[in-house]
């Protein structure tokens, strides 16, 4: 079996990695008789054309700059980021062999026959945000009433953007795409016409405390799905560099270790693949991974140029707020005068 560890300690770039691990799933296919294999490979060159064609990316990039662009507009006073990535290497190999040991371990554990190819290679096609933009709003207290709290004040105004958000897309190329998760959202500030599109984890917090919105569009014109999350400051903050991001690490190695757990070695060949490689992506020794562009001390100290771990940016915008601005034109005028 071939797993994405074997290719790290090259020295070489991230399309020559993928490119060399895709080959090798299609001849490790047909080999050993294994489909997945070859469903794995078409996945990775979907991918890496996703990274090769920056055309789309730019065309696509553009529209939604728009829509900040209307944000500037209709909210001043917010300050808030634009980011977009695309997921990076590691993560996306762990994402999709994630869920091929869930739907694996799903089906056994209620005692169902495993799950055939197809079923698997349709549960795939829910791996939609390899490309992805997130924004993040925060007001500056100057806009705060005394009265008003500023968590409260800011969950409204990112339900109001949420709400303008589907239309705007829709009119630039995107059709956004039911999000098929059940949730009460009678009370939710949501519109009545967007609720269905949205999994709403402010009402619906996850087990570890992370709060969003999240939506999924599918690009017409690149023929790509792409996810934007919304969140505030306080909201991004936790899932970044709170306990949601270790609380989720955690989990995750939990779940796994159930998993394995439950379905006995050599039952499912899928299944012991998939958990394989995710485990061994788990546990990458980052110091010693030699990827063109990508240095690493420690698993904390890493200098990720090529998208290979932590993702590449394609969209980072930042906005401040009309009075921040006003105060950098006040100085720069100042240092003016005194030059």
């Amino acid at each position: 079996m071939v797993k994405l560890n074997d290719y790290l300690y090259t020295g070489d770039t991230v399309l020559k990695i993928l490119h060399d691990y895709a080959v090798d799933l299609r001849l490790s296919s047909t080999r050993d008789n294994n489909l997945m294999d070859m469903v794995h490979s078409n996945f990775l060159i979907h991918y890496t054309e996703l990274l090769e064609h920056n055309e789309f990316l730019t065309s696509q990039s553009e529209r939604i700059l728009e829509f900040y662009m209307y944000m500037t507009q209709e909210y001043p006073f917010l300050a808030f980021t634009f980011r977009g990535r695309i997921k990076s290497l590691v993560r996306t190999e762990e994402k999709y062999n994630g869920y091929i040991v869930s739907s694996i371990y799903d089906a056994h554990k209620k005692g169902l026959p495993y799950p055939t190819v197809n079923d698997l290679t349709k549960r795939l096609r829910h791996f939609r945000d390899l490309i992805a933009y997130r924004i993040v709003i925060s007001i500056p207290a100057c806009h705060l009433h005394p009265w008003e709290k500023r968590e409260d004040v800011e969950e409204r105004y990112l339900y109001d953007i949420a709400n303008d958000l589907p239309e705007f897309m829709e009119a630039r190329g995107f059709t956004p795409e039911l999000s098929g998760k059940k949730q009460d959202l009678t009370n939710s500030p949501l519109n009545e016409k967007v609720r269905p599109y949205y999994r709403d984890y402010i009402m619906y917090p996850k087990a570890t405390g992370y709060r969003s919105l999240h939506i999924t569009f599918y690009d017409n014109e690149a023929q790509a799905y792409l996810e934007i999350q919304l969140r505030t400051k306080e909201m991004d903050d936790f899932a970044e560099i709170g306990m949601a991001n270790h609380a989720m690490y955690e989990k995750a190695q939990e779940k796994n270790r159930a998993r394995r757990t439950a379905v006995p070695v050599g039952e499912c060949r899928y299944f012991d693949d998939a958990w394989e490689r995710v485990t061994a992506l788990q546990n990458l020794d980052l110091a010693n991974i030699d990827v063109n562009m990508f240095t690493a001390r420690d698993n904390r100290l890493i200098n990720d140029a090529c998208g290979f771990y932590r993702g590449r940016l394609i969209l980072p915008y930042e906005h401040l707020s009309r009075f921040q601005n006003d105060q950098i034109d006040v100085v720069r005028r100042e240092d003016a005068a005194t030059t």
